[in-house]
């Protein structure tokens, strides 16, 4: 019998909606993408992001410390707790009912609440980058800076918005009992969100208010699951060189050698297609045959079958 290919997929916020109602209308698509490639023979693990939906769940409980003052504060690590799990509930149940609607009927989908530790020394800890939550005026970032510490940036001219850590993701906590799953054959979801930032202390795992990128959350994901291939989708069917410029290039197949040059040469924004190549780049040269693939989300069956996306392999 033929192995079949493993695959992590790393969804986007495209693909996940900014609303409940949307989120509802969005896994339904986003499960007939996945399904197709069970149907090509893939083994699939999926993670997500959680831009939007940290964002609501965060104010949503500030709006709670509003109303009830003796409330306290929910630390982000909570927040990113129940997004997972809210955004899990919805993509397993799309999923199941995708797979059943096609007749297959022995594949248990299943979210695993993922914890991800990273170091509490990260130089991340010390130059929050990552923006949450919704626009706000001066004024109400000054106030929500007083009032909870928050470190409040202006945004693009767009208003202020509160930004986090970033710290690169070092160990998945509950990797073991993710591989067993996905060696008994079920289809996983897992690091939603890039998983809930936690830091060691002996024997205690305490939360950090963070975020973590879920591309590496993934990337080391597929790593530790010995996948054969990476997927991260995006709003974008290829990766380009020069992008919006007369000399833009769509990219098919690169090396790892080549997508490190096109990064030094600074040709990925940080903060958008950047940490898409640079996850892509650590999962392709940690083993030899490892491949990723960058592409639409409705293009992943094209992409695994080559037709489309852009490839970074060893070779």
């Amino acid at each position: 019998m033929t192995k079949k290919k493993r695959i992590v997929i790393a969804l986007g916020g495209n693909a996940l909606g900014n609303t409940l109602p949307e989120q509802m209308a969005a896994v339904k698509i986003t499960a007939r993408a996945i399904v197709d490639l069970i149907e090509e023979g893939c083994e699939v693990v999926v993670a997500h992001g959680n831009g939007p939906q940290v964002g609501m769940v965060n104010n949503a409980m500030i709006a709670l410390t509003h109303e009830e003052p003796e409330q306290p504060n929910t630390p982000l690590s909570v927040c990113v707790a129940m997004s997972q799990a809210y955004i899990g509930y919805d993509l397993q149940n799309a999923l199941r009912e995708e797979l059943l609607n096609r007749n297959i009927t022995d594949i248990p989908v299943a979210t695993m609440i993922t914890q991800v530790r990273v170091d509490e020394n990260d130089p991340a800890f010390k130059t929050p980058t990552k923006p949450i939550g919704k626009f706000l005026t001066k004024e109400q970032a000054d106030e929500m800076a007083a009032k909870y510490n928050y470190i409040m940036k202006e945004d693009a001219g767009r208003g202020y918005r509160r930004v986090v850590s970033s710290p690169k993701p070092q160990e998945i906590v509950e990797i073991g009992t993710i591989r067993t799953m996905v060696d008994s054959g079920d289809l996983v979801i897992a690091c939603g969100g890039g998983g809930i930032p936690v830091v060691r202390q002996g024997n205690h795992l305490r939360g950090a208010s963070a975020v973590i990128d879920k591309d590496f959350a993934s990337s080391l994901l597929a790593k530790e699951l010995d996948a054969d291939f990476l997927i991260i989708l995006t709003a974008v069917e290829k990766v380009a060189i020069n992008y919006g410029k007369p000399d833009e290039k769509w990219l098919d197949s690169i090396t790892i050698e080549e997508a490190k040059q096109y990064m030094s040469e600074g040709h990925f924004a940080p903060g958008s297609m950047l940490p898409k190549v640079q996850a892509a780049v650590e999962f392709a040269e940690s083993a030899p045959e490892r491949q990723a693939l960058i592409t639409l989300l409705e293009k992943a069956k094209d992409g695994i079958l080559g037709k489309t996306g852009t490839r970074i392999s060893q070779t």
